[in-house]
């Protein structure tokens, strides 16, 4: 037996017509090159000022926009990534390397190498860099007088941010920083120093909600997670870790008004090597700061010191210790 179709209204045909009309088209991402702006892969010729001048140029695009670092090595001194910007979909990506300067003197002194500052939308994907911090770590392990050194990549003030497929090399201080940020997923990095290079956490994040760490790789020579006061609704999984401190939350408790730490999950990680796995640490004095809702599980240690610590009288160095 046929089968007639069934009548379709005018008034629905009339409805689609204007549904697919009016469908608003993604627009394309306007391009920009590092190296129109001057710089030059040769990894000696500075091009701080290139990098800097094709981020003012996405940033005030009213459309998203794609900046691109093709392959060899860049030399960079301090960039500030500066928002907010003029659009919300900003990509950054990059085949080659970023390279800091040899002289730990020239970023010691400045906190941050490469920071991005109230922005929403920004993606950094591929590449790699090269923080070049083994000279300070020796100054350090010799007990000079040395500058405390540069994080090589932090975002602050910042929403809505990935971070996929980049390797960290041998940062001065911190690999990476999240701090007072949004929405911020980081997948399938590398993060990579010697086991016995002081403060060179590889992610640490503060003072920040939503943030999710995935499949990951991560060795340095302290924490390779680290989770300071303020953080809430952060997912780690899938992370390797080692060699390093573990994956750490705090210290806390180091003031008497804390924001605390919250509804944290760790889960199907490896430590191998490690000084510790999985740790919560508070300063024993007074303080309003907590760590609430915190969830390990699944987690492999192999060769690990302490595969679990729980120290609520931290003070490193045992000196000056509050005791309380």
């Amino acid at each position: 037996m046929a089968v007639l179709p069934l009548p379709v209204s005018p008034l629905l045909i009339t409805l689609l017509s204007i549904s697919f009309a009016f469908s608003p088209l993604a627009k394309a991402a306007v391009q920009y090159s590092v190296l129109s702006y001057g710089a030059n892969p040769d990894g000696k010729t500075d091009s701080t000022k290139a990098f800097a001048a094709a981020w003012s140029q996405a940033c005030a695009s009213t459309q998203p926009a794609t900046i691109s670092v093709p392959k060899g090595s860049f030399a960079l001194g301090q960039v500030r990534f500066q928002g907010p910007c003029k659009n919300n979909a900003i990509s950054i990506r990059i085949d080659g390397t970023l390279v800091a300067p040899s002289d730990y003197g020239v970023l010691g002194r400045t906190k941050n190498w490469l920071i991005f500052e109230h922005v929403n939308g920004v993606t950094i994907s591929g590449g790699t860099l090269d923080g070049q911090g083994a000279g300070l770590w020796s100054c350090k392990n010799s007990g000079k007088d040395c500058p405390s050194g540069a994080t090589s990549l932090e975002f602050s003030n910042s929403n809505n941010i990935a971070i996929t497929g980049l390797a960290s090399l041998n940062s001065q201080m911190f690999h990476i920083v999240i701090n007072a940020c949004q929405n911020v997923k980081v997948q399938g990095v590398r993060v990579s120093a010697a086991g016995d290079s002081p403060n060179t956490d590889g992610i640490h994040v503060q003072s920040s909600t939503g943030v999710t760490i995935l499949n990951s790789r991560i060795g340095t020579g302290d924490d390779c997670v680290s989770i300071g006061p303020g953080t809430s609704n952060l997912w780690i999984e899938n992370v390797a870790c080692g060699p390093g401190h573990g994956i750490s939350i705090g210290s806390l408790g180091k003031d008497s008004q804390e924001a605390g730490v919250q509804n944290v999950t760790v889960k199907t990680t490896t430590f191998t090597g490690t000084e510790n796995g999985v740790r919560i640490k508070t300063w024993g004095r007074p303080s309003n700061g907590f760590a609430r809702n915190i969830l390990f599980q699944h987690a492999v240690m192999t060769n690990v010191h302490n595969p679990i610590v729980i120290d609520q009288n931290y003070c490193p160095g045992e000196e000056n210790c509050p005791g309380q």
